[in-house]
This record gives C-alpha cells, sequence and structure tokens, in this order.
C-alpha cells in the first residue's frame, strides 16, 4: 500500500507539473518544467530501487538509483528559486508589518539548519544503513545527501521569510517549500527510528514521501489569490510567525521522545539543543525589538496624525477645530476673552511679493501673536489671513487686550528682504459669568460681526461685541431658539398691490418685520443676511409662508398674496413639499401665490432655477422676479427663467420725471409685455409716479401711495375702499 501510494502521487504529480508547464509561459513555465523533471527523476529511483532491490525493509539501492535521488533536491531547489525570483521574494525589500533585520534572517537560517543537522545526526546510523534517501550504505554518499537536503530546506527557509504577501505566485510557493521539508523531514525521521530500533513506526514516519508529492503537485496548479487581500496577509504573516520556531519545536519534541525511550543523549545532541535554545531566545529578543520600534513607529505617526488634524499645515498652531474644542472647554470653565483677528490688505502682500512671501508673513504673525499670548491663552489660525485668540480667565478689560496685540503687531515684518507693516481689524468677545451662554458658533459668529464691523469703520480697530446691543438683536440665535415656531417679536406687514388706474387692491406682499428683545426694530435686510448666513435662510422662508397662508386665511381677505423666498430655495425639493404642504393646511389656492424671488447672491444655476420654476408654474405657483434693474437680477434672468410676474426696482421711480424718464418705463413695461410677463411698479409714493407708470403701460404698482406696510387686520373693505378712490386719470 505505501509503494502504490507513493507511486499513485509521484504520477499524479508529474502529469500534473506537464500540463500545467505546457500551459504558462515564460519562468511559470522554466519552474515547472524543473518540478516536472525533479518528480520524473523521483519515479525513477523509486521504481528502481523497488525493483531491482530486495522487498527488505531496508534494502540498498542499485548505483542507478543513488545517481537518480540526487537529482529532485536538486532540480526542486532550482524551481524555487527560480519561482521566487520571477515572483520578486529575492529583489523587493521587506515591507511587511514587521521588517527583518539580516540578523534576523541570518539566526533564521542558522536555527533551520541546526534544527536539521541534529535531526540528520540523530538518525545518522539508520541513514548509513539504507533507511534514508540514497539508501547507498556509504556514510559519504549519505553525509553528501544529508547535506543537500539542509542546504533545499534551509534556502526554503529562508526565502519564504523573504516571500512578502503582496508577491504573486505565494501559494504556489509555499507548496512547493511545504512538500520539499515534509520529504526531507520524513525521510530523517525513518532513519532515525531506524537508529533507535523503533521500526514499527517508520512506515508511519514515511507518510512524508506520500503528502510531500501530493503538496508538490499541488504547487504546480495555477492559484490566483488576490494579492493583499487579507486572507493572502494573514497567511503569510502566520507563516513568517511560526516557521522560525517550527524547527526548533520538531527537534525539542524528538528530544523528548528519545529521553523517554530510553536513549541517552550524546554531548553533541545536549549542546546542541542548548545552542537552538540560546539561537531562539536571541531571535525572540531581536523580534521583540522590532516590534518594539513599530509600536513606536505607530504611536509617533498616531501623534503626528492627531498633530495634522488638530493644527495648520502653515502655521503650526490650532485649527478652526481645537479652537473650537477649546472654546466649548473655556465656555464651560468661566469667563474668557474671544478676539477675531483679520489682517487688513493682506492681498496687497500677496499681489507684491507672491503668495510665498504671504506664506512667510502669515507664519510670522501667528509666532508675533503666540509670544503675546499668555498660557492657558490659545492662539489658532482659522483660514486665510484669520486668526483667532481664546484668553482665558483675563481680568483685562477687552480693549486693553486688543492694545496690547496691536502693539505686537505694530513692528515691520521682515518679508523677502522688504520690511511689511501689518494692521489688522479684530473683533472681541467677552462673557461674563452671569450671562446667558450662547454656543460656541455664535460667539465665533459675534466676534465675526465685530472684526467686520471694524473693517467698515476704517480698518486697523478693535470692536468689543456688546451684549446689550449684539447678543439680543442675533436674529439667528432667536430663529433657532423657536424652533419652528414664530420668534418672539417677529411678525408680517401687508403692503396692497393696486390695478392702475382705478387702484383697486389686488395683491398684498407680506413683508417681515422683527423687534429685537431690547426694543430694538431690525432691517428686514439686516436679519434676512443674518439668517443666510447661519444657514437658517430655508426655516425663515417656510416660516413667513406659513404665517402669511395662515393670517390671509384668517383674515378673510380674497386678494392674490405675494411672499419673498431667497433664490437659494430654488431647486430646494423639501422647501417645495413645505410650500405643497402649507398651501393644503391653510386652504390656500396655488393661483392665489406669487413667490417673489429675492437675491442676496446670484443665482447660480440658472438651469436648475429655471426647471423648479416651471414645477411651481405647472402647480398654480406663479414667480415673480423681485427688484428688476438693481441687485443681481438682469436681462438674462427675463430670458432664461420662466417667471410670469416682474417687479421694477424703486430706484427707477425715484425722482421720476415725465419729460426724461417716460422712454425708460416704457422700454421696460413694453418688454415685459412682448415676453408675457406682468410688471409691478414698486416704490410709487406721489401721484405724479403713479401718473406716469400708468401712462408708460403699466397696471400694476406698489407703494406708499396706496398704504403703507400694515397689519393684515388692517386689509379691511374700508382700505380697499380708500386705495379705489384715488385719482389716477389716464389719457
Amino acid at each position: 500500500m505505501d509503494a502504490v501510494l507513493q507511486i499513485g502521487v509521484g504520477l499524479a504529480g508529474l502529469v500534473c507539473s506537464a500540463v500545467f508547464a505546457l500551459r504558462a509561459q515564460g519562468a511559470s513555465r522554466i519552474w515547472r518544467l524543473f518540478v516536472f523533471a525533479g518528480m520524473l527523476s523521483w519515479l525513477v529511483a523509486e521504481i528502481c530501487w523497488r525493483v531491482l532491490g530486495d522487498a527488505s525493509s531496508v534494502s540498498l539501492a542499485p548505483a542507478p538509483s543513488v545517481t537518480a535521488y540526487f537529482l529532485p533536491p536538486t532540480f526542486v531547489f532550482v524551481a524555487l528559486l527560480v519561482l521566487a525570483g520571477s515572483s520578486g521574494a529575492l529583489t523587493v525589500p521587506p515591507d511587511g508589518p514587521i521588517k527583518h533585520s539580516v540578523l534576523t534572517y541570518v539566526l533564521d537560517g542558522v536555527v533551520a539548519g541546526t534544527s536539521f543537522s541534529l535531526l540528520v545526526f540523530m538518525g545518522l546510523d539508520g541513514a548509513v544503513a539504507g533507511a534514508a534517501v540514497p539508501r547507498s550504505g556509504s556514510a559519504p554518499v549519505a553525509l553528501a545527501y544529508a547535506l543537500l537536503e539542509a542546504v533545499v530546506v534551509v534556502s526554503a527557509t529562508l526565502i519564504t521569510m523573504r516571500y512578502q504577501p503582496d508577491r504573486p505566485h505565494r501559494t504556489n510557493y509555499l507548496l512547493l517549500a511545504g512538500g520539499v521539508v515534509v520529504i526531507a523531514g520524513s525521510d530523517r525521521m525513518v532513519a532515525y527510528l531506524h537508529s533507535v530500533d523503533e521500526t514499527s513506526g517508520a512506515v508511519w514516519a514515511g507518510i512524508g514521501f506520500v503528502l510531500g508529492p501530493l503538496l508538490i503537485a499541488y504547487s504546480v496548479l495555477e492559484w490566483s489569490p488576490q494579492p493583499g487581500s487579507r486572507r493572502s496577509r494573514e497567511a503569510m504573516n502566520w507563516t513568517q510567525l511560526v516557521l522560525p520556531y517550527s524547527g526548533f519545536i520538531g527537534i525539542a519534541a524528538l528530544f523528548a521522545f528519545h529521553v523517554l525511550q530510553g536513549q541517552p543523549p550524546t554531548a553533541v545532541m545536549v549542546w546542541s539543543t542548548v545552542a537552538l535554545v540560546l539561537l531562539v531566545a536571541a531571535r525572540q529578543v531581536i523580534a521583540m525589538h522590532a516590534q518594539h520600534l513599530l509600536m513606536q513607529r505607530l504611536v509617533d505617526a498616531q501623534r503626528l496624525l492627531a498633530h495634522q488634524v488638530h493644527h495648520d499645515s502653515l502655521t503650526g498652531l490650532p485649527n478652526r477645530l481645537m479652537f473650537g474644542r477649546r472654546l466649548d472647554s473655556a465656555m464651560r470653565d468661566g469667563r474668557f476673552v474671544l478676539i477675531f483677528v483679520d489682517l487688513d490688505d493682506f492681498k496687497d502682500v500677496n499681489d507684491r511679493f507672491g503668495h510665498a512671501a504671504g506664506d512667510e508673513l502669515l507664519r510670522a504673525v501667528g509666532e508675533r501673536l503666540q509670544r503675546c499670548v499668555r498660557e492657558p491663552g490659545t492662539v489658532a489660525r482659522i483660514g486665510g489671513d484669520e486668526f483667532a485668540i481664546l484668553i482665558d480667565d483675563d481680568i483685562e478689560a477687552p480693549e486693553v487686550v486688543a492694545d496690547r496685540l496691536r502693539v505686537a503687531l505694530r513692528d515691520p515684518f521682515a518679508v523677502h528682504g522688504s520690511s511689511v507693516r501689518v494692521r489688522a481689524s479684530m473683533g472681541l468677545v467677552r462673557t461674563g459669568v452671569d450671562e446667558p451662554m450662547p454656543s460656541s458658533d455664535d460667539l465665533m459668529r459675534q466676534a465675526d460681526i465685530s472684526m467686520y464691523a471694524g473693517k467698515r469703520l476704517g480698518k486697523d480697530t478693535a470692536v468689543v461685541y456688546r451684549p446689550a446691543s449684539g447678543a439680543s438683536t442675533d436674529f439667528a440665535v432667536a430663529l433657532r431658539r423657536a424652533k419652528g415656531t414664530v420668534p418672539d417679536g417677529f411678525s408680517l406687514a401687508y403692503q396692497p398691490i393696486v390695478r392702475l388706474p382705478e387702484a383697486t387692491v389686488v395683491a398684498v406682499e407680506a413683508l417681515a418685520r422683527w423687534t429685537a428683545p431690547n426694543g430694538t426694530q431690525i432691517p428686514p435686510e439686516t436679519f434676512v443676511a443674518a439668517a443666510e448666513a447661519a444657514g437658517l435662510g430655508a426655516d425663515l422662508d417656510a416660516m413667513v409662508l406659513s404665517l402669511a397662508c395662515g393670517e390671509l386665511k384668517a383674515a378673510g381677505v380674497d386678494v392674490d398674496l405675494h411672499v419673498n423666498i431667497g433664490a437659494a430655495r430654488l431647486g430646494n425639493l423639501d422647501f417645495e413639499q413645505e410650500l405643497r404642504r402649507t398651501l393644503a393646511r391653510c386652504g390656500i389656492p396655488p393661483t392665489r401665490l406669487v413667490l417673489e424671488i429675492t437675491e442676496t447672491v446670484p443665482i447660480v444655476d440658472i438651469a436648475e432655477a429655471a426647471a423648479e420654476i416651471a414645477r411651481l408654474d405647472a402647480l398654480g405657483v406663479r414667480v415673480a422676479l423681485d427688484d428688476f434693474g438693481a441687485g443681481y437680477n438682469s436681462l438674462t434672468y427675463l430670458h432664461s427663467l420662466p417667471v410670469r410676474v416682474v417687479k421694477l426696482d424703486r430706484g427707477l421711480a425715484v425722482g421720476v420725471e415725465p419729460n426724461e424718464d417716460m422712454t425708460l418705463y416704457r422700454s421696460v413695461i413694453g418688454l415685459c409685455h412682448a415676453l408675457g410677463l406682468e410688471a409691478v411698479a414698486e416704490g410709487i409714493e406721489s401721484p405724479q409716479q403713479a401718473q406716469t407708470v400708468a401712462e408708460a403701460g403699466c397696471r400694476l404698482a406698489q407703494g406708499h401711495l396706496f398704504g403703507a406696510p400694515a397689519p393684515i387686520s388692517a386689509l379691511d373693505e374700508s382700505a380697499v375702499g380708500e386705495c379705489a378712490g384715488l385719482p389716477v386719470d389716464t389719457p
């Protein structure tokens, strides 16, 4: 049965190597051909030994068989070198998680060589007697073959330790090397068992003569694992971790078996085992040192990454993220001063000296500010030429702190051989323990508002944010705290839109009004811009729409409703859904609603805005282009946006002279009529202006002449009648 299995597996390996060698090209074919040659020579040697030798368990092989036995390890050794060399395992430096030093490879080779040599020594008597390949019965020949096996085993071990997970054909190499090592180990175990007269276990020890060729047969198959995959890395890592100690473990087990069998250990065996222990210990110390270095590099990398995440790459100062965390901490602990610094005319430095000089100046400014701020204060670069300073537990007035910073920046900076003076505008916020604490974002916005207020005053200034007139008039905070409801002090006023010449009220425009908690009436353009800057523009528009529709329905006024929305809402599907829900909830027909597009920024995506207006028009909601003739509105919008109404800016009506401005009005209104658009003249404050726009062909008008913005309750039948009685004559 043993002979049948060995020859059968050998024939299978021979056929596999031949078939796959014919399919492959280049180096893949060459190493498979060497495997084929090795398997063929092995089968020839085995058949010659079994045919020409006797039938005893240990018989000497004839000379042809002895010669043939030297060929398999030689051919397979060449196959290993070709396979590893073509895959880059011999030339690419190790790049695994633990890089092995040259000393580590030397120790691995010495441990493997010592372990195999000790195994050869312990089974030397059996090998000389013919129990091990090449079964010559000659001690020199047996030693020569053992030396050849040792070279192959040690080389296979070292190459395996160097073979990295991302190299191709790793599975082929491991199977091939494993088959060679299994055959060599099994051969020496059979010789050892014969040396100690334990021939009963020789058959089981010789299982490697079946398993080894089977592994070699599998090695010639076309394995195609994904390089660098998790399974590939794990297999290689386990191989590299276990392999250096496998020989030592095997020898330790064999030494224990040898002693338990009552066999006296020789001095060579004892000292060789002691040497193995010392070698493995030294190898482990080196491995632990390499692991310690790896952990240190990981810790350093984590620290560097954390520093990069929380610090500005140019100045090395804390960035916005880290500054926000320290600001949150300061808000929990007590009093502090927050300073927002923006360099004045920094663009001139970039234009004059270049961006490299600008970067150099920013680093110098950061260093000077940092020297000026005592611990535990924080200086951070927020972005561009903006810095933020947090001074904890400062007892000085904010103005004194700002003066100290301005004095620090007063001395000129050396930039590319030139002297540059730097001025800065500063916004300061100081929060006391007895005052309601806003969020950190609110504080940063307050400091930013103060800084820009200083720039408007003439730059190189420091403006302190006053809670009495600042925090209480922060509309964004009030809107956020309302959480979807109407903020305190917020209301709507309605101004009529009339039809000329009879001045009949046909629509009303809802205008937002807000009175701050301190009694200050904040202009609409101010609190609307604040809401947009805080990202609450959509919330504000949805609230105004819902409030206007509800009040109009409750008042029972049967006129159209004009509501202002920001241009950014065009294309916002959430806002469109909220619009549908509001109309359905209030019972307002869509045809009675006109959405006026107000622009604080230009419309970027004209096509998307046009598509949204078309959807609203299909719903029945008309869209008006507000303040035409001012801001970003232009003739391009009239051509590209499918609006239904155009509201002419009040600037066209200021100082109207019938003889001089009639042509302008007629041109604009004529263009609107040609495009099928309704035109509404805004800012009509005198009968003369109303007469002019009516003669120009405009049939809709709005202004204080027809009624000032008032609560919805003022729009009753008497108010409508008063508007209808205005004398507006037309030809």
